[in-house]
C-alpha cells in the first residue's frame, strides 16, 4: 500500500472515530438533561436545587487521569472532559460565576480552567465585590486569588472571609507566564512606560532591570487594565498574559519574562455549598487565639499530635482589638474525616474563636 493510500485509509478511519466521539459526548449530554429532571422532581417544597457537585467533578476527573494510558498527558486528557463536563452542566443549569476582573486577568483564566468555558462569568472591580455577590446570590460562585508562590498571600482575600460567611468549594492552581505586550502603532525603539498589577512588576523585576532599566514602571489595577492602555499608546507597553494579549490584540515582544519559571497562584472557588469528602481533600479555618505567650505553639500541638499535614499559615490583624490578630491555616484532610473533627472539637475549646471557611478537593489541575 502507499503512503497515500495509508494516509486516506487512517483518514477514514479518524473520520468514524469523530462521529462515535460525538455519538457519545450526545448520549453524555443526555443523561446531564435526565440527572437534572431527576432532580428537580426529588425536591422538597423550598428546596433549593444543587446542579454542581464539586466532589463529583473532582473524582471524575482524578478517575480519568488514572485509567488515561495515553498517548495523550494526564492533564490533557482531564482538560478534555472539563469542557465537556462544563458545557452538559449548562444544559443542567448554567453556572454563574464572578471573579476579579477586568476581562483577561489570570483571576478569569483560573475561573474557565476550573469551571470550564460553558459558565456565565462576570469581572468585578474588586476582591469583596465578589464576595459580595456571591452573598446577595446574584451569582452561584465566586473565583478570587488568595496566595502566590513568589509574592505571598492576598490580603484582600483573607480579610474578606473575616466579613462575610461564605464556603470555600474548591481551590484551583495556576502557572503564571508574563509576557511584555506591546500594540500594532507601539515604537518598540521607544519604549518608556511599562504597565501592568505591582505582583506582576515584582515578579518580573529581575527582567526588566536587565532588559529596560531605565524605563518607568507603572502599577496599574490589573494586568488586563495594562494590556488595554497599552492599545491607544506608541510609547508604551504591558506586562500581562495570554488571555489579556488575546482580548485586546496585542503582540508578544518577549514571552515569560518572571523571574521564577515555577511562578503560581492559588485561587480559592468561594460559594455557599459545604462539599461532601472525596479522599483528597483540604479544609481552611480560622482562629483567633488568647493573646498570651506560648498561644501559637497551642494553636499548632493538635496538629502535631495528630500526624495532620499543615499546608498554609498566615496570621492578620483581628478586628476586635488593636494588636491582636487571627490565623488563618490550611491543612490536608476533611472536617468530617474522625482524625481532623477531633482536632477541630480541641481547638475549638482551647480557641476565643473558631471559623471553619470549607473543605473542598484538592486542585485537580
Amino acid at each position: 500500500m502507499s503512503d497515500q493510500d495509508r494516509l486516506k485509509a487512517l483518514r477514514v478511519r479518524i473520520d468514524s472515530l469523530d462521529e462515535k466521539i460525538l455519538e457519545l459526548i450526545s448520549e453524555r449530554a443526555r443523561c446531564a438533561e435526565e440527572v437534572a429532571r431527576v432532580k428537580l422532581a426529588a425536591l422538597k417544597p423550598g428546596e433549593t436545587p444543587v446542579f454542581y457537585r464539586p466532589e463529583r467533578e473532582a473524582w471524575v476527573l482524578r478517575h480519568i487521569m488514572e485509567i488515561n494510558q495515553g498517548p495523550l498527558g494526564n492533564e490533557e486528557v482531564a482538560r478534555l472532559f472539563r469542557e465537556i463536563m462544563s458545557s452538559c452542566l449548562a444544559l443542567e443549569h448554567p453556572l454563574k460565576v464572578a471573579y476579579l476582573g477586568p476581562e483577561g486577568t489570570f483571576t478569569q483564566a483560573a475561573a474557565l480552567k476550573h469551571f470550564g468555558q460553558a459558565v456565565i462569568s462576570t469581572p468585578m472591580a474588586a476582591i469583596d465585590e465578589v464576595f459580595r455577590e456571591v452573598v446577595a446570590g446574584a451569582v452561584n460562585f465566586g473565583v478570587v486569588p488568595v496566595e502566590n508562590s513568589t509574592e505571598g498571600a492576598v490580603n484582600h482575600t483573607l480579610d474578606s472571609f473575616l466579613e462575610h460567611d461564605l464556603v470555600i468549594c474548591g481551590e484551583v492552581e495556576l502557572r503564571i507566564h508574563h509576557h511584555l505586550l506591546v500594540g500594532e502603532n507601539t515604537k518598540t525603539d521607544g519604549i518608556t512606560r511599562i504597565y501592568s498589577h505591582a505582583q506582576s512588576l515584582a515578579q518580573c523585576r529581575k527582567w526588566l532591570d536587565a532588559h529596560y532599566p531605565s524605563v518607568e514602571r507603572v502599577a496599574v489595577s490589573s494586568n488586563a487594565d495594562a494590556a488595554r492602555r497599552v492599545r491607544s499608546e506608541w510609547n508604551s507597553a504591558a506586562i500581562a498574559g495570554d488571555m489579556a494579549a488575546q482580548l485586546y490584540g496585542l503582540t508578544k515582544l518577549a514571552e515569560k519574562i518572571e523571574d521564577r519559571p515555577d511562578n503560581s497562584t492559588r485561587f480559592l472557588i468561594i460559594g455557599n455549598q459545604e462539599v461532601p469528602p472525596t479522599g483528597d481533600d483540604k479544609t481552611s479555618i480560622i482562629v483567633s487565639m488568647s493573646n498570651k505567650p506560648g498561644a501559637l505553639h497551642e494553636l499548632l500541638v493538635p496538629f502535631h499530635e495528630s500526624g495532620i499535614d499543615l499546608t498554609r499559615i498566615e496570621t492578620r490583624p483581628s478586628r476586635s482589638g488593636k494588636w491582636t490578630y487571627v490565623f488563618f491555616i490550611d491543612f490536608v484532610g476533611h472536617r468530617h474525616d474522625p482524625l481532623v473533627k477531633s482536632v477541630l472539637e480541641r481547638l475549638s475549646q482551647e480557641a476565643v474563636a473558631l471559623k471553619v471557611l470549607g473543605s473542598y478537593p484538592k486542585a485537580v489541575l
